[in-house]
Order: structure tokens, then C-alpha cells, then sequence
């Protein structure tokens, strides 16, 4: 884990209001970042690499149908390049071998692009960073405060997120427990004033309790302690496959496709 900084939470924005769906989207590509001049003859076809197990990322449905948010996202992508797409699921603890041995040009899985994967492969530009976040009760949720909490705040015990508030607000009661879910149904039962952890997997609980709470507060980006953020990896040197990674996922951000993708596999948007 990297070096802790004892530093108030910061929020850094990458967000943007779309009031069209009243949501805050991700902007993760700069929009006023130059364009990768690439040629799209050398990459006709692209074989992505993915697991079957992390929803709603890319998962097996009922019907046996490779799915999810990533396999969207690659589809999108060898579509804005015109190329033939493959997306082949692979176990979890045999996928980066996969991609490293070429028996696919590019693994989108999740990899985050601070981990160890970084040693063995290049990434593209981040497609998704995923910020910590407070939940509290609905009724809380207008003019939240962090620093005038008095109550319990519950957190994953040994998380970076309760890293992260134990140094920054020492006069808040922490109450660990030994999942995200668990701790944000403590805020549901009342038994804690609120919950700060990855906001990713809060949207999956309150997109099944939208009754119950809310995020409260502005999203908290911090790499050093919640990752880079998400890339897609190909093997080291690969760079016209990268390049052209890079040059589809400017133009997805700038279309609005990113969004689209965004949105439906993730209806409580955690930004």
C-alpha cells in the first residue's frame, strides 16, 4: 500500500452535471488532450481477454452470456476502430498469463494501473476511477458534513478508506466490519451515522435500497490510496494496440458513448 499522507480529504472532480439524466458522469479523458495520431490498418481485429465473475463488470447471465460494462466498453471500442472483435473470459488466476503468452491483444478485467500488472504490462488511458464516497440515511443527505459528525461511521475494517478517515477525522467513532455491504446495512438499520468506502460497490447496494440512503457529500479521488483507476492492459511494446485503445476511448468520451455504457450498468451513478 502506498505511503499514507496525513492530509484532509480532498476532493478532486472529474465529474460533470448531465442534467439531462441528473447524474454525474466520469470525465476521465481529457477533453482538451491531443489526439494519438494512429493508423487503424495495423489493429483489423482485436482479441479481448476478460474474466466471468466480477459483475456487474463483465459477468456469465442466466442464459450463459458473456456480459457487463467491460464487454460493452470493448465491443465500443473495436467498433469506433472498425475492427473485428473477440472477447474470450478466462479465469481470474490464469487471464494475465493469457495475455502475456498472445492469446489475446488487450485484458479488460479491472486491472487497476497501479498494481502489480504494471511490471508486465502497458495500459491505456484510464477509462474508470473509482473514488471513495459517504452514504447516510436520505434525510441526511442536504447539507452533509464530514467534519461535524458525532455519531458512528461505519467503514471495512483493514480498508484504505478507514485508513483514510482515522487520520482525517480522529473525533468520529469508526465502526468496522468486514464488508462494504455490511457496514451499509448498519446505516440502514441506524446503527451508524453514516458509511465512507469505494463508491462503486455502495452503487450496487443502494441501486437495490433506493428507499434507504444516499450519497452524501462530493466524491473523494485519492490514487495513492483507492488506485490509479482502471485501464486496459496489452502486452508490453504492443503500442499500435494501445495507441489505438487510446484514440477510441477519446473519441467514446467526446461522443457520449462512454456515458451511454456508463449508465446502464450503472444506474446510481458513484461519482
Amino acid at each position: 500500500m502506498p505511503a499514507f499522507r496525513a492530509a484532509p480529504i480532498v476532493a478532486v472532480f472529474f465529474a460533470f452535471a448531465c442534467a439531462a439524466m441528473a447524474q454525474n458522469l466520469p470525465v476521465h479523458v481529457d477533453p482538451g488532450a491531443r489526439d494519438d495520431v494512429i493508423d487503424p490498418a495495423p489493429v483489423p481485429a482485436l482479441r479481448f481477454l476478460t474474466t466471468a465473475d466480477f459483475p456487474p463488470f463483465n459477468y456469465t447471465d442466466a442464459s450463459g452470456q458473456l456480459v457487463g460494462f467491460h464487454i460493452d466498453l470493448a465491443e465500443a471500442i473495436c467498433a469506433r476502430l472498425e475492427a473485428r472483435c473477440t472477447v474470450q473470459a478466462w479465469p481470474w488466476d490464469r487471464v494475465q498469463d493469457a495475455l502475456a503468452e498472445n492469446q489475446g491483444d488487450a485484458l479488460i478485467a479491472g486491472l487497476d494501473i497501479g498494481s502489480e500488472a504494471a511490471e508486465r504490462f502497458d495500459f491505456s488511458r484510464v477509462y474508470m476511477q473509482l473514488p471513495g464516497r459517504f452514504v447516510t440515511p436520505k434525510a441526511a443527505v442536504a447539507g452533509f458534513d464530514p467534519l461535524a459528525m458525532t455519531g458512528r461511521l461505519a467503514v471495512r475494517t483493514g480498508s484504505a478508506h478507514a485508513e483514510l478517515v482515522a487520520r482525517t477525522l480522529p473525533e468520529v467513532e469508526l465502526e468496522g466490519f468486514d464488508s462494504e455491504f455490511e457496514a451499509l446495512a448498519a446505516v440502514e438499520a441506524g446503527n451508524a451515522e453514516a458509511y465512507f468506502g469505494d463508491a462503486a460497490r455502495a452503487s450496487f447496494w443502494l441501486n437495490e435500497n433506493p428507499d434507504c440512503c444516499s450519497f452524501a457529500g462530493e466524491p473523494y479521488f485519492r490514487p495513492d490510496l483507492f488506485g490509479a483507476g482502471l485501464s486496459v492492459a496489452v502486452p508490453a511494446g504492443l503500442d499500435n494496440v494501445r495507441v489505438a485503445i487510446n484514440w477510441a476511448l477519446m473519441r467514446l468520451q467526446r461522443e457520449g458513448r462512454l456515458d451511454e455504457i456508463y449508465l446502464r450498468w450503472f444506474p446510481v451513478s458513484f461519482y
